[in-house]
């Protein structure tokens, strides 16, 4: 099986930048530590705030876990009212 990527793009609501970031560095730990994390990167542009998680999982498995994990959960409930714009790419290396 070929590794998962996935590309998250989240793009702040207005003042909650900071409450994004803390949120998303909670989750960045905690996913890191997942068996079948490969990759867990996040960036920021320096245009407009806007968040970019690069993710590797090993397989379907993985990300499937990484789905339905209480840390995953808690992510999103936490940032439901603090995204503007949420887009998530699940990929495959050409």
């Amino acid at each position: 099986m070929e590794p998962i990527l996935i590309t998250a793009i989240l793009k702040p609501k207005e003042h909650m930048e900071n409450q994004l970031l803390a949120e998303l560095l909670k989750v960045q730990e905690s996913s890191r530590k997942e068996a079948g994390c490969m990759k867990y990167d996040l960036h920021q542009s320096s245009e407009d705030g806007t968040f970019v998680l690069h993710e590797t999982w090993k397989d379907q498995t993985a990300l499937e876990s990484h789905a339905g994990s209480s840390h995953y959960e808690e992510y999103r409930t936490n940032t439901a009212d603090l995204v503007s714009k949420r887009e998530v790419f699940k990929l495959k290396a050409i």
